[in-house]
């Protein structure tokens, strides 16, 4: 896919210094910046912090007055200035900045325009604003790769179960299967703030992996998630190391089958299939039986 044109606003006010590292790297992950711009009133000595960062960042600093008591000039300034990128530079996304549910019309105008809207505030960011974007990032979530513990979201992982069991069920009802990919874009159309980080992970992959509902079938370059069916997981399971007995003289140890297993099947996961040690596994396939040969050694035979 061909980088995003992005138009940065930032909204200075509400906004910490500390976070302009995460935002440009996350943004590049998506395209590429080509207007940088942060609004505040530089007169004032809590907005120091950006001066050094916004020089080496070249982030073009927009100054606006509070002239008038009770309205904030800086949330209008980004709003109007907004409105002239769209009608008069050539750019395929804007990413807005704040925590401020004042910029939700101004997300839905965009998105309106068939722009895409990348939302990126703190937990406390109002629903409306994180759904009128198309995405939504916490900045939490962002700072989080730099040491800090994100902020647990009111996005359940329940919720987001249902959403990926759901797409599946859909897509098998009309004869599709479900590509990981299809999985993230539903998840995020569904909830615009969803990120795995929020949940301690980093890849959409690992999380979805360690849903015992789920699993991934990895074929060639592409990725599949379906719902786990216990029956045929064990039967295949089964499969395999019948034919590694066959091809070993009819006789393994414990320690040489169960290498074999989960260095063949990535996605193995023993508790999936109900048992919490691999020999009562192995001992429930028929055909099979295991004996003890010492004391923590155990050795299965593939019946004649």
């Amino acid at each position: 896919m061909e980088d995003l044109k992005i138009a940065l606003l930032i909204d200075g006010d509400n906004i910490s210094a500390k976070y302009l590292t995460s935002i440009l790297d996350e943004l590049t992950e998506v395209g590429v910046a080509v207007i940088k711009r942060i609004y505040g009133d530089w007169t004032r000595p809590e907005m120091h912090s950006w001066g050094k960062e916004l020089l080496n960042r070249s982030i073009t600093p927009m100054q606006q007055f509070n002239n008038v008591s009770g309205k904030n000039a800086t949330d209008s300034a980004l709003i109007i200035d907004a409105m002239d990128i769209l009608y008069n530079k050539d750019v395929d996304a804007f990413a807005i900045v704040s925590s401020d549910s004042d910029f939700t019309r101004l997300a839905s105008r965009l998105a309106e325009s068939g722009k895409t809207v990348i939302g990126m505030g703190e937990a406390k960011t109002p629903d409306s604003f994180r759904n009128a974007c198309t995405r939504f990032v916490s900045l939490e979530n962002l700072h989080s790769s730099h040491g800090e513990i994100p902020t647990k979201s009111d996005l359940s992982q329940r919720g987001v179960e249902h959403v990926i069991a759901k797409t599946i069920r859909d897509n098998e009802n009309a004869g599709k299967v479900t590509s990981l990919a299809e999985v993230g874009n539903r998840l995020r159309k569904k909830y615009p703030d969803f990120d795995v980080r929020t949940f301690g992970y980093s890849y959409l992959s690992t999380f979805i992996e360690d849903m015992p509902r789920f699993e991934l079938i990895r074929e060639n370059s592409q990725v599949m998630v379906e719902l786990v069916d216990p029956k045929s997981k064990k039967d295949r399971v089964a499969r395999f190391i019948v034919e590694q007995l066959r091809a070993n003289d009819g006789s393994l140890t414990m320690n040489e089958l169960s290498n074999l297993v989960y260095e063949n099947i990535p996605d193995f996961k023993l508790k999936d299939l109900g048992y919490s040690q691999f020999y009562k596994l192995v001992a429930s396939i028929d055909g099979i039986t295991v004996k003890s040969i010492a004391q923590n050694e155990k050795r299965a035979t593939l019946a004649e």
